[in-house]
């Protein structure tokens, strides 16, 4: 099984056309197959290029986001391919790409399960080419260049096409490397200019696995559609057998890699594999069980410090106040006996002047007595508001005669 992820650059070195080209010319055995996955996230190319809208844009990358919802990616994959063989036998397959960049938001966690779904297509008999475009080697889409067994890098031999390739090179060597898979990294070259492969191989410290010839004629049938892939004359053009030659070149390189262990990636490039997560809160570390038949002792307790000896003081009294407490705090108030209560004592007797004067009464409003003039009748008794009794506290309860 062999997954090669290619990716370009800015000016239009030629990335599509080679993933193309390497698609038709792919060297198949018996009951194998090569699939083509556009993961451009600025959009696909070939539908409306070397097609020419041919075919309806109703099926594509833009469908696996539902599909990795639904737990069915690798399930659905083959409904979304278009079959590009040239006697319709199913052998060349091509998974078109996003129709507008923006659905590239719906699939930032589907790139994880897609490049997981295109190691899994071993079990099925095919090889992959992944088009990561210009700008799929960096951000969330290139998880599928750290999980292919080699990644190209287009590169046209001008000078313009390698100022602009060498910090894109060297910012995906970095991350490659940190991911446990820098010797995956290669370069295929369109030889355009006047530098030599050595040279440039030299200069970015990648080497160089295929050599492209520079060829506008061809290369439009698998950029605009100016042909048919078909035709023999295309099939045995300069491009199409260099294309071979880079297919054969980059199976021997998979195959020398599966020799070597790869080393592990670092915490930083299995986080990036991740994707985004949601935050979620450390779990304490719960104690392991114990083996079968082993008992576990008793926890050993901190020493306690010794308690102060008893003193003749602290057994003749039943409460001791601690000691001050530290700067700041208020200290203790010792305790004090409080007295219990006894007996009332009773109060002595007021005289008549000094209880009417606590009652709010004072003699000299007392009311004089009542004396009758002689023969005018029986007396009254004289009574005293203060001293004596009040006549109503000795009379007779009221009785109510019943009626007749």
């Amino acid at each position: 099984m062999t997954v090669v992820a290619i990716t370009g650059g800015p000016g239009a070195p030629g990335a599509t056309s080679a993933a193309l080209a390497l698609l038709l010319s792919w060297p198949l055995t018996e009951r194998r197959r090569v699939l083509l996955v556009e993961a451009d996230p600025d959009g696909g190319a070939v539908l409306a290029g070397a097609l020419q809208g041919e075919v309806h844009a109703n099926k594509g990358l833009r469908h696996l986001a539902l599909s990795d919802r639904r737990g069915r990616l690798l399930e659905e994959m083959w409904d979304q391919c278009i079959d590009l063989s040239p006697r319709g036998t199913g052998d060349r397959l091509l998974l078109p790409g996003l129709s507008d960049p923006a659905q590239a938001t719906a699939l930032v966690y589907t790139w994880e399960p897609l490049a997981e779904a295109c190691q899994a297509l071993d079990g099925y008999g095919c090889d992959v080419i992944v088009d990561l475009g210009r700008s799929g080697g960096h951000g969330p889409s290139a998880v599928l260049a750290r999980r292919a067994d080699a990644v190209l890098a287009v590169v046209r031999t001008t000078l313009r096409g390698l100022s602009t390739a060498r910090p894109r090179v060297t910012a995906l060597a970095a991350e490659l490397t940190a991911a446990g898979a820098g010797d995956a990294l290669a370069l295929l070259l369109v030889r355009e200019g006047p530098y030599a492969a050595a040279e440039i191989s030299r200069t970015l410290g990648v080497p160089v696995v295929g050599i492209l010839p520079f060829a506008p004629k061809d290369a439009r049938v698998l950029s605009d559609g100016g042909g048919r892939t078909t035709d023999r004359r295309f099939q045995r053009s300069e491009l199409m057998r260099a294309a071979r030659s880079t297919g054969d070149e980059l199976r021997a390189l998979t195959a020398r890699r599966r020799l070597v262990p790869r080393t592990a990636p670092s915490p930083a490039a299995t986080a990036a594999d991740a994707g985004p997560q949601l935050y979620s809160p450390p779990v304490p570390p719960s104690d392991p069980a114990p083996p079968h038949g082993y008992a576990p002792s008793a926890p050993a307790r901190a020493p306690q410090p010794a308690a102060p000896a008893a003193t003749q003081d602290s057994r003749d009294h039943t409460y001791t106040p601690p000691a001050p407490a530290a700067f700041g705090a208020p200290s203790p108030l010792p305790l004090r006996a409080v007295p219990q209560p006894g007996a009332p004592t009773p109060a002595a007797p007021l005289p008549p002047a000094a209880d009417a004067t606590r009652l709010g009464y004072r003699e000299a409003q007392s009311p004089p007595a009542f004396d009758p003039a002689p023969g005018a009748g029986p007396a009254w008794p004289h009574h005293d508001p203060v001293t004596a009794p009040h006549p109503a506290a000795s009379a007779q309860p009221l009785r109510v005669a019943p009626p007749s």
